[in-house]
């Protein structure tokens, strides 16, 4: 269930808006003051903010500000002032929406609703991005342009030796044999010439290893194989 915190000095419009919140099936808290809101937003987990402008002690303002600062969540201001100079202000502030009164609360709430599926499909894509990326202790693989970044300098890979390490950086501290990343990078069945494993892997920590004789990175499994640490 999606938490929403409504901030709003008149009670009876903070009351009106939570009802339609919650038969739309958010949980919803409300506060009546600017500083009782802040305490909320920032103490508390909210998938959603609605802040009033004309608020006592802190306007929605220096609220929006504050929360912006500390939150990755969505903001809507809802105000009567409908100076365009008022609803810049907000929006350089860091909010996301400016809904000038009177409205109707199915409309705060379709609002809402279309911010929080913004939202989502947002954090999704930053998660699929983040999938294409290994950032393992100051090296950075990106696995789309195929790039590898050793302490921040762009360092330069053969497409085997790229393959071979985002292999072994995907599945981190696991130990493969010379015939598994032989077969797993070169396609070839492990009767083949596996000593281009070892040549390899030479190779990775001439690029990526302070002292390549003293592997901190790929290091050798006696007996076993490789293993990429973190």
């Amino acid at each position: 269930m999606k938490r929403i915190l409504i901030i709003e000095d008149e009670a009876a419009i903070a009351m009106l808006q939570r009802d339609y919140f919650e038969l739309h099936n958010f949980a919803v808290d409300c506060a009546l003051t600017g500083q009782e809101g802040l305490n909320q937003a920032l103490h508390e987990d909210y998938d959603l903010i609605i802040i009033d402008l004309q608020l006592p002690g802190m306007d929605g303002f220096e609220l929006c500000r504050n929360v912006r600062e500390r939150k990755e969540v969505p903001i809507l201001i809802v105000s009567a002032k409908k100076e365009e100079v008022d609803k810049i202000r907000a929006f350089n502030l860091g909010a996301d929406d400016y809904i000038t009164k009177p409205f109707s609360p199915s409309e705060l709430v379709a609002r809402a609703k279309a911010h929080l599926n913004r939202y989502e499909r947002l954090i999704s894509k930053q998660l699929e991005d983040k999938k294409d990326e290994i950032v393992i202790r100051g090296v950075r693989i990106d696995s789309v342009s195929r790039r590898v970044y050793v302490r921040e300098e762009e360092t330069t890979f053969t497409t085997k030796e790229f393959d071979l390490l985002v292999f072994l950086a995907s599945h981190p501290n696991r130990v493969f044999s010379k015939e598994e990343l032989f077969e797993r990078i070169w396609g070839l069945e492990s009767s083949g010439d596996i000593a281009t494993v070892t040549v390899h892997i030479r190779k990775l920590r001439e690029k990526l290893e302070v002292d390549p004789s003293s592997p901190q990175y790929i290091e050798t499994v006696w007996g076993a194989g490789y293993r990429f640490t973190v």
